[in-house]
């Protein structure tokens, strides 16, 4: 099978459709549980790789490297008291990028074998000789030492395939049944499961193996009110993480609460999916009477869990640079953070309370590697440094474009049998340096807007003008919560944006945002990524009202 969205295998059905964002699984064929389990020695998969990059040099190649990847994944869905469905499967292969010619050929297999191994790298090179015809620059790659035999894991601590399933499937249920006794008419729950075995060897002289495991729990809470036959909903307020099953053992120092009277709770690295369920029900009725917001300007107060969005869109993406130099413009275009701009050393990304980097290193995120899809390793590094834009997000052939001599260690592939490209890192903004609340952020609000929560958005093919909504929103009166709204959303472009920023809250706040199916390339990939922050606050921001028409 190639790896599709999740759903797409699953009989999950209608009741999918209730669930908030189903994440773009990349699943292989249905295996037995106990088979999630199972390792491979490495010792075969370096005698796999150097057979692959044997008949790489052999056949022309100037340069080789090897991927043997395993990926492994098991998703539980249930609809208030029952199982809805229960799938794991495993896709187990080669991937061997070259090259010759001064051009890219890239080959992949299931046949895992050394032979196998081999022929692909015997057939990229054949493509990359091919290729070199039409190729008008050679391809030139940044330095990269090799780090000889190494390894890295994920430092979780209990591997969530080890769980039994009826104990997931506990979980989920419980969930829903605290979501229905507060109210909820409707619930869906999901608890994804991840784990990329990936090996990797190149000419360079590098032999890494890496153990990475991510989880994700969800669920979709429904209130309808059967008088008036109004409905809505509200989605869970976790976060997917580079954790193990001990993300879902909540600790009372993960717990964060959001500003007095919001009735909002945020989560570090544990998460209460019962007590978030609760109030999820809870809030979801209390959106059916709570007033819709008068169109205008508000100063927003943004919860981590939402403004990990707004991040990943207005400053991840525009500052991919292959989008920068307009090799990529799928999902959203390319950017409007032109070489000219950072060439300046002035461009006022926003204020100067804005310092905003990238990383692959931080414990917990789900980028966190210890080396990426080319043998680099990881690190982080400055984009936006007291509101100037100062570095983009690069792979080895693409620093010499920008008159830089090493890579980002951002290169990634979702599966074995896709070649790996630029990706997003973790892109984080930093929390402030001087001690401050959420409570004391609100009080310096006069007239605003806290929201938590992702919502939908929009954002054009430049990554510059947008629109985000949330899950809930709360009226800020005088320094105060006073109500819930609804119907809210907020415009901009990221500029203007960026530059309202008046505040953030300390790092006590700091909280990670994620997403398990980030897109992008055609064909199209998808990966993993989280967004820190602390909750933050934005002055004189236009919102409108999503529920009014327009003329």
């Amino acid at each position: 099978m190639k790896r599709r969205d999740f759903v797409g295998l699953t009989s999950l059905a209608a009741g999918a459709l209730f669930l908030p964002s189903i994440p773009g699984f990349g699943m292989g064929n249905a295996v037995d549980p106990a088979q999630l389990l199972e390792q491979v020695d490495p010792a075969i998969k370096k005698r796999m790789a150097d057979a692959a990059l044997n008949a790489a040099k052999s056949a022309g190649a100037s340069y080789a490297d090897v991927r043997i990847g395993r990926y492994l994944n098991q998703g539980i869905f249930t609809r208030e008291k029952q199982v809805q469905n229960i799938a794991s499967t495993e896709s187990y292969g080669i991937g061997v990028r070259v090259i010759a010619n001064g051009t890219w050929g890239f080959a992949a297999t299931n046949d895992v074998s050394e032979a196998g191994a081999a022929k692909a790298a015997q057939t990229a090179v054949g493509i990359a000789k091919a290729n070199s015809k039409v190729q008008k620059e050679q391809v030139q790659l940044a330095p990269q030492k090799g780090f000889g035999e190494v390894s890295w894991k994920t430092p979780i601590v209990q591997n969530a395939f080890e769980v039994p399933i009826a104990q997931k499937v506990a979980l989920l249920l419980a969930a829903n049944a605290k979501a229905l006794d507060n109210g909820a008419s409707f619930v869906n729950s999901a608890l994804f499961q991840v784990n990329e075995q990936k090996y990797f060897a190149s000419t360079d002289g590098s032999y890494i193996d890496q153990d990475v495991h991510r989880i994700y729990p969800t669920f979709g809470v429904t209130v309808v009110d059967r008088a008036s036959g109004k409905f809505r909903s509200r989605q869970a307020l976790s976060s997917p993480m580079g954790l193990g099953y001990e993300y879902l053992t909540p600790k009372a120092a993960d717990k964060v609460a959001g500003p007095a009277g919001s009735d909002v709770t945020g989560y570090k690295m544990s998460y209460d999916i019962l007590e978030d369920a609760a109030a999820a029900a809870k809030q979801a009725k209390a959106k059916i009477t709570a007033k819709s917001v008068v169109p205008g300007k508000y100063d927003l107060v943004l919860d981590p869990h939402h403004l990990g969005l707004t991040i990943h869109e207005s400053v991840g993406h525009p500052l991919e640079l292959d989008r920068v130099l307009g090799y990529e413009a799928n999902y959203a275009g390319t950017s409007f953070a032109t070489l000219d701009k950072w060439k300046s050393g002035k461009f006022q990304y926003g204020s100067k309370e804005v310092n905003i980097v990238a990383d692959k290193l931080q414990p917990g995120s789900l980028g966190a590697v210890g080396y990426d899809d080319e043998g680099v390793k990881t690190k982080e590094w400055d984009l936006i440094k007291q509101g100037i834009l100062v570095n983009y997000e690069k792979i080895r052939d693409q620093a010499q474009m920008v008159g830089q001599n090493e890579s980002d260690g951002c290169c990634y592939s979702q599966s074995w049998q896709d070649v790996q490209f630029q990706r997003m890192p973790n892109v984080s903004l930093r929390p402030g340096q001087g001690k401050l609340s959420v409570d004391e952020l609100v009080k310096g609000v006069d007239k605003g807007i806290y929201i938590a929560g992702n919502g939908s958005f929009s954002i054009d093919q430049q990554r510059y003008n947008f629109q985000f909504g949330g899950q809930v929103f709360y009226a800020i009166e005088k320094g105060k919560i006073t109500g819930m709204l609804e119907d809210v959303a907020y415009q901009a472009n990221t500029q203007e944006f960026w530059n309202s920023c008046a505040a953030t809250c300390d790092a006590s706040d700091y909280r990670f945002a994620g997403f398990f199916n980030d897109g992008k390339g055609q064909p199209a990939q998808s990966s993993a990524v989280s967004h820190g922050s602390a909750t933050t606050r934005f002055n004189g921001v236009n919102v409108i009202n999503t529920a009014r028409k327009i003329g």
